[in-house]
């Protein structure tokens, strides 16, 4: 049964997406045609049954589907503890999702697209999760971009102001402070790029030295030896640089915020189970067998893990702050994603001096993100659908017509940031142990900056709140009898209640750890500073006096300049420098040499004019020299 079950979990979801691709190319906008929705979402359906059938029934193991045996190049399929929770997490979560979006993008102009591409990132997320092979992990991870692209700038047109990010006019010096999707979809792709190429070279590199693709085979220990301190250090960069860039760390954050002019679908999506979670997830994976934890013998090794360790958590610091200062619903909600992703980076990198157990307190604090930040996007859309509009806006009077959305918005953000006793305290709790633990190795800066970002993250989110349905700006209430979309993040919003008995009864044996962690003093303490930030974030969302920062902040700290302004103009320079060499080389070769020979070549002809008496005076005159150059010699 699982040679049928394993490539219908991936092929289902983009199989199922073609008859509404088709059909949409031939006849766009007919009601027979967006009814083939249904038939998408039931391809997601199918991936998710198969993912909780491999959850409660596989053992762990390895399948192999051969390939290319001659050079140990095979599909190869993984599961584990990692991949079987990671599996149906994307499952549940992307077929929720679907489901919302059967309403959301009803009357839709690009409908074919739209799902083609969805279930296309689902189905490339899927492979990402189980594959062993690097190659095969590589052929998710690139489909996972393209979808990213597709679906980023959905909306092409550039038509309509609600679906842009920033104030649409707004200028800050030379800059427009304002994307279109159209931007959105390319600034996504180019900067995933960046970090791709060199993923490709380690992979490559890899492959040369061990023979082989599947990363549980890999002899981490021995490949570092061989390699050395140098050479450790720049695969593990060069290799980094991919989940990096996916995961929207420093200095590749940019991207992340412009993303959000695609549907909040595909922000919900992108945020929680796929895309950036898929470069987090990719690290955590390679650490569970590269087990640094054994490996402080090997030179590099630690190098690598303190690098992760800052980038990490400077990052968090950084989405938090400017989470903080965002007014824009989605744009506020990205920047706290980035956040929990160098979170999950810092925490896993700690395994290094923590052991295995880090790994999984920052995979389960993954899960606990996934759910709540996806509930967060599905209301963020159900708002912008009934305000039209995509800046923070709402007050109680909304929350009564919104209840659903309203007490779904309070349990996600109540439940993720680490208010005690609910789900992400006793993760958290687990994120400061590990990183207390390590400050004799590292020093406090680690634990300093995993409080600040706590703080901020709550106070955050309670903004995202309060402005929504208690302290917001006025609005206009437009609701059209939506049924779908409240029983959709209805439910996703529920899976944090399951996951808090998990915790609390033991169930889940790894997360049962989290508990004792929550009981000790320090973490609770830390626990009641993030409960009063909320608090504060609640009765005072934004604050007049503090508005410039506010603007700072919400401009990201001015880093649009970074990948708008300075890397293009750094880039033109290095074109023209390019350009430069180009014509220079051209002449070289198409004017210089050819030059030289031509006017040698007359030279040569100069002398062969047949007559006798040149010759002489060419031969008397050599034997003149030759007798000048002797006389000195001798004298």
């Amino acid at each position: 049964m699982m040679e049928y079950e394993i490539p219908l979990l991936f092929i289902a979801p983009v199989i199922c997406s073609l008859p509404i691709a088709f059909a949409w190319v031939r006849s766009p906008g007919a009601k027979w045609a967006e009814k083939l929705a249904y038939l998408s979402v039931f391809g997601l359906f199918i991936s998710l049954v198969i993912a909780l059938h491999i959850l409660f029934t596989y053992q762990e193991g390895r399948y192999t589907i051969q390939w290319l045996p001659e050079y140990n190049i095979n599909f190869v399929f993984i599961f584990d503890y990692l991949s079987k929770y990671m599996g149906a997490l994307t499952g549940i979560i992307a077929f929720l999702i679907g489901v919302y979006g059967l309403e959301y993008m009803k009357g839709d102009y690009r409908l074919g697209w739209y799902w083609f591409f969805f279930n296309m990132f689902t189905a490339s997320m899927l492979l990402v999760v189980y594959s062993d092979n690097l190659l095969m992990l590589l052929i998710g991870w690139e489909g996972l971009g393209l979808a990213s692209w597709g679906l980023i700038g959905h909306w092409f047109r550039d038509d309509d102001e609600i679906s842009y990010v920033g104030t649409v006019g707004r200028k800050v010096g030379p800059l427009n402070m304002f994307w279109p999707p159209s931007m959105g979809g390319w600034r996504a792709i180019s900067t995933i790029r960046t970090g791709d190429m060199p993923m490709f070279f380690a992979v490559a590199a890899i492959y040369a030295l061990t023979g082989t693709l599947d990363i549980s085979q890999i002899h981490w220990g021995g490949l570092f030896h061989m390699i050395g301190y140098g050479g450790t250090v720049l695969l593990c960069v060069l290799f980094l640089m991919g989940p990096f860039t996916k995961s929207a760390q420093l200095p590749f954050s940019e991207w992340l915020m412009t993303a959000m002019t695609g549907p909040t679908t595909v922000s919900a999506l992108l945020h929680s189970a796929t895309m950036v979670a898929a470069g987090t997830y990719v690290f955590m994976r390679m650490s569970w067998y590269i087990q640094p934890w054994n490996l402080h013998s090997m030179p590099g090794v630690e190098v690598v893990y303190i690098f992760v360790l800052f980038v990490g958590l400077i990052s968090a610091l950084y989405g938090a702050s400017v989470a903080t200062g965002c007014r824009e619903r989605k744009v506020l909600l990205a920047a706290s994603t980035m956040s929990s992703l160098g979170l999950m980076f810092g925490c896993a990198a700690a395994s290094y001096w923590f052991g295995k157990f880090a790994i999984l307190v920052a995979f389960w604090y993954l899960i606990t993100h996934a759910f709540a930040k996806a509930t967060l996007f599905l209301v963020a859309g159900h708002l912008i659908h009934a305000t039209h509009d995509r800046f923070s806006c709402g007050d109680l009077a909304l929350a009564k017509r919104m209840k659903v959305a309203f007490a779904a918005t309070i349990v996600a953000t109540v439940f993720l940031v680490g208010i005690p006793p609910f789900t992400a305290y006793w993760v958290k709790s687990g994120m400061d142990e590990v990183i207390h633990h390590i400050a004799h190795e590292v020093g406090m800066a680690p634990l300093t900056l995993l409080i600040l970002t706590s703080l901020l993250y709550s106070a955050a989110l309670a903004k995202f709140m309060s402005q929504n349905f208690i302290k917001g700006p006025g609005y206009h209430l437009h609701l059209h009898g939506e049924k779908l979309m409240p029983l959709a993040y209805a439910t996703m919003v529920s899976m944090l209640v399951v996951l808090l008995y998990e915790i609390l009864t033991g169930t889940e044996h790894v997360a049962g750890h989290f508990v004792e962690m929550g009981y000790v003093s320090s973490s609770f303490i830390v626990g009641l500073g993030v409960t009063a930030a909320y608090v504060i974030g609640t009765y005072k969302p934004s604050i007049s006096a503090l508005s410039k920062l506010g603007t700072f902040l919400s401009d990201r700290m001015e880093m649009p300049f970074l990948n708008d302004y300075i890397v293009p103009g750094v880039g033109w320079v290095i074109a023209w420098l390019v350009g430069l060499g180009n014509s220079a080389i051209d002449w070289f070769c198409h004017r210089g040499i050819p030059s030289a020979f031509n006017r040698f070549s007359r030279s040569i002809r100069s002398i062969q004019v047949g007559y006798l008496r040149v010759y002489l005076k060419i031969a008397l005159g050599f034997v003149m020299l030759v007798i000048v150059v002797s006389a000195m010699g001798w004298w």
